[in-house]
């Protein structure tokens, strides 16, 4: 996006931002995606930790959007937000100085690869490669250089994203160039428009700020899962169905995607194992609360309803509540060991996810109440 576009986008969505406005933020999202990815990926060199990271500071700038006087300052101020999230990663992480090993070996390896699912592999050698390059750049140019691809080759475009000078761009270019050879700077540009944020990372973080929180899957669980069943619970047939399957698709995807993180990068095989687990069992006591509500449509008074609700809420409660956390407890010690810093925002990520888990909730029992009231259920 040109540079003027972005910043009259910024100046024109931010004040309805401030006042919580989700789709005006999201405007915002889309413009500055690639410039934040960009900066997160030349810090860590690793895609999806890179995309974990944007998505982590775009809920962190909206967190705290009101504090922002000067839109102005909001591109920078976003900037240095994902730089500080980029290398509380690396420290709770411990990177390697060069992760991607052997440059030369890499390139050979993708040219001749190994018996076996050879397109997965060869995509996971192009990531190591890129790692590789982008750690034997200078520091200075590692996010000039990713977003100089990402932005059209333009590097007046990219000075005004980075608030730099069109020359200092050039110059940092001109260092890259030096250090690395053109066929890898050749690779390393064909890997970073390919792996360039699109519309799915806007309508993901669009969700994040719908739950607050990654990790508040219970939330999202409940509040799609249980409205949209309540909902259903008011009519009959096909309706109901219609309910259900949207409280479903809802519950699934909130589920789903609270997890991501954890098994895109998890503590040790176990750790693994009983996410998938918990996973499984929220996403079955969802299918399971959604399809009885529509099973109950046609059973007279409210009790049974209320009693199914009452099971699910509390089931959903002790997932999310005590069995998930007993699951990364091992994750959360090492944290706390390694970072404190990261720990104790993680902390107060996981207290504004109760919050609103128990806000969804709340709401969740309200819509199911009104259902009942509007079916003549209560009343």
């Amino acid at each position: 996006m040109n540079t003027q576009v972005l910043e009259t986008l910024v100046h024109t969505h931010l004040p309805a931002a401030a006042r919580g406005d989700r789709d005006a933020y999201g405007r915002i999202v889309a413009g500055c995606q690639s410039t934040v990815t960009s900066i997160a990926l030349a810090i860590v060199r690793d895609v999806p930790a890179s995309e974990d990271i944007a998505q982590e500071a775009f809920l962190s700038a909206w967190q705290n959007l009101r504090r922002l006087n000067n839109p102005a300052s909001f591109l920078p101020w976003l900037r240095q937000i994902t730089r500080n999230l980029a290398r509380d990663h690396l420290r709770a992480q411990h990177h390697r100085a060069n992760p991607g090993g052997d440059i030369e070996a890499l390139i050979a390896s993708v040219a001749d690869p190994q018996p076996g699912p050879s397109e997965h592999l060869a995509e996971a050698q192009d990531h190591a490669i890129a790692a590789a390059v982008i750690d034997s750049l200078p520091e200075e140019s590692r996010e000039v250089l990713l977003l100089y691809y990402r932005e059209g080759q333009s590097s007046r475009q990219v000075a005004g994203l980075l608030g730099l000078q069109d020359a200092a761009v050039r110059k940092r270019l001109s260092r890259a160039r030096e250090r690395v050879r053109e066929e890898l700077l050749q690779r390393l540009g064909e890997f970073a428009k390919s792996t360039a944020p699109g519309a799915g990372f806007t309508a993901a973080v669009a969700a994040m700020l719908m739950v607050g929180a990654p990790p508040a899957a219970a939330a999202t669980a409940f509040g799609a899962g249980a409205l949209g069943a309540a909902h259903g619970a008011t009519k009959i047939g096909m309706g109901a169905l219609g309910g259900a399957f949207a409280g479903i698709a809802g519950g699934l995807w909130g589920i789903w995607f609270g997890v991501r993180h954890l098994l895109r990068d998890p503590f040790d095989r176990r750790e693994k194992r009983q996410v998938i687990a918990y996973a499984v069992f929220t996403s079955l006591i969802t299918i399971g609360f959604s399809l009885g509500i529509v099973a109950l449509a046609k059973v007279p008074g409210w009790i049974p309803h209320l009693a199914l609700s009452v099971g699910f809420m509390l089931a959903i409660t002790w997932a999310c509540g005590v069995w998930l956390p007993r699951i990364v407890a091992r994750r959360t010690a090492r944290e706390i060991a390694t970072d404190p810093a990261a720990a104790e925002r993680h902390a107060r990520a996981r207290r504004r996810g109760r919050l609103i888990a128990a806000g969804a909730m709340a709401l969740a029992t309200a819509g199911l109440v009104l259902g009942l009231w509007a079916s003549g259920r209560i009343g």
